[in-house]
């Protein structure tokens, strides 16, 4: 993505661009697999040496706030960010731990939720976890290696 598009998207969000806001949006947008603050960090400390984690950390906390970003706390260990402005669920695989995106069909949401009367939300979450296809794949094919001896 091109510098001047990360730009015009922070500051459509009301976030001044500096340099590490650009690269921290930047990576959220070109990596759609929710990593937390180490991921982000790790992958851009070749190219950012004076980068901490705490400027990483600070940085996606002013993303979620301005509306920029979205904080996951699917994993109980680690907060995971994405960039992904259009309202999903995510599955957790509680095998490998992996995190995908699931379609989230807005105008069935009053099928399965009904706020009190009265209450007005601007945000919810939702999660799903269990086996992912690939692990349940893994587990029922047979260990070859234990069969060849």
């Amino acid at each position: 993505m091109k510098t001047e598009d990360i730009m015009t998207y922070l500051t459509g969000h009301g976030v001044k661009p500096s340099q590490q806001r650009i690269a921290v949006m930047g990576y959220l947008l070109s990596h759609h697999t929710h990593p937390t603050v180490d991921d982000i960090y790790t992958a851009l400390l070749p190219e950012m040496p004076t980068l901490s984690r705490t400027t990483v950390y600070n940085t996606l906390r002013l993303f979620v706030e301005k509306g920029a970003a979205n904080q996951l706390t699917i994993d109980e260990r680690n907060a995971c960010f994405e960039a992904e402005p259009e309202p999903h669920a995510h599955f957790r695989c509680t095998r490998c731990g992996k995190i995908y995106d699931v379609p989230l069909y807005i105008h069935d949401l009053d099928k399965i939720a009904h706020l009190p009367e009265g209450f007005e939300t601007d945000q919810a979450a939702l999660y799903f976890k269990g086996i992912c296809k690939d692990c349940l794949a893994e587990m029922a094919t047979p260990d070859t290696d234990k069969n060849s001896i």
